[in-house]
């Protein structure tokens, strides 16, 4: 029998590390590219209000997110019956409302204002959840909280103390906030209906429901358009990547790390919305709110820090089979 020597151990691990390798690289992107699509959005919602009305933006992107979408196997696959109707309620509240509030909004604010202001969605979900449960969030939470809504203040704050179009900066700065109130009831509504039937055939069913929804008032708009190249490539990106493929990719992401360590991917939003703001459209974004970006994204990741931890402490101390859930308190 041939013994193996030290030069033929050396090739025998080197398609395991190339493969490990690979691994990574894949990692990596599924963690990046969601959260650079999903912060280049609002620059091309910009793009898009240059030829269609608000109400067409939304129906545009929601109706090329479905089509896409629908090209992926897996996320035609059944749902529970049971849980049919909370995925059409997503449709709305994850979907048409919040979708048609950013168009409206960036009427009045940058589109790198909008884009900061969105690294304050896990803030909102942490705060509906703590109401849900009807129970007081943890310390390492609520710390989160507090530091996150003090930073989203300091992002709104220098465009609605300035005189100039101050009433029109608060309208588009209220219905941001309002936006990211309906996303934090529905990814506490969304999380048990993708544990139980998988992340993408919940998201392209709600996406038809939005469909529905947004074409009353989206098919008209789309009609009375005045099209050109750049803004129907800017519509076409984000409704094939925006609202459909960075979704199948952060739901891939999710089923190999983990839905703590896909998350991550958010933080990368409003960076990429700042850069692309100034850098594209030539915004200006004051200091303050730059600063008030960093503050919102610190609260944010002490969140997600939070929530790591608590996963780590109940998979290390798991309960009896036998033991009931604690009713709220």
């Amino acid at each position: 029998m041939k013994s193996i020597g030290p030069a033929d151990e050396k090739y025998s691990f080197a398609p395991q590390a190339q493969t490990r390798h690979r691994a990574d690289v894949i990692d990596w992107l599924l963690l990046i590219l969601p959260g650079c699509i999903w912060g280049a959005s609002f620059l091309f919602i910009a793009e898009g209000l240059d030829a269609v009305g608000p109400n067409g933006v939304t129906f545009v992107r929601i109706a090329v997110g479905f089509l896409t979408l629908s090209l992926v196997p897996a996320a035609r696959r059944p749902i529970r019956r049971s849980d049919r109707s909370g995925a059409a309620a997503l449709g709305i509240v994850w979907l048409a409302f919040p979708l048609s509030m950013f168009p409206f909004a960036e009427q009045h604010v940058s589109s790198a204002l909008t884009g900061m202001l969105n690294g304050a969605t896990p803030l909102f979900a942490a705060a509906v959840a703590a109401g849900l449960a009807r129970r007081m969030p943890s310390p390492a939470v609520l710390a989160g909280i507090a530091v996150g809504f003090t930073g989203a203040i300091l992002i709104a704050l220098p465009g609605m103390a300035t005189a100039e179009n101050a009433a029109g900066q608060t309208r588009g700065v209220l219905l941001i906030l309002v936006a990211l109130v309906s996303y934090g009831f529905a990814i506490n509504l969304a999380r048990p209906l993708q544990q139980r039937n998988g992340a993408l055939p919940v998201i392209w069913r709600a996406l038809g429901i939005a469909l529905i929804a947004t074409a009353p008032l989206g098919v008209p708009a789309v009609l009375d358009a005045h099209w050109s190249a750049r803004p129907v490539a800017a519509l076409l990106t984000l409704g094939a990547f925006g609202t459909a493929i960075a979704y199948v990719m952060a739901a891939t992401a999710a089923g190999r790390m983990g839905a703590t360590t896909a998350s991550a991917t958010t933080f990368l939003m409003p960076v990429v919305a700042l850069a692309l703001g100034i850098g594209v459209r030539h915004e200006q974004v004051a200091p303050l709110s730059v600063l008030g970006a960093a503050v919102c994204l610190a609260g944010a990741w002490m969140i997600r820090q939070a929530r790591a931890s608590a996963e780590r402490e109940a998979a290390s101390h798991p309960e009896p089979a036998f033991a009931s859930p604690q009713p709220p308190s």
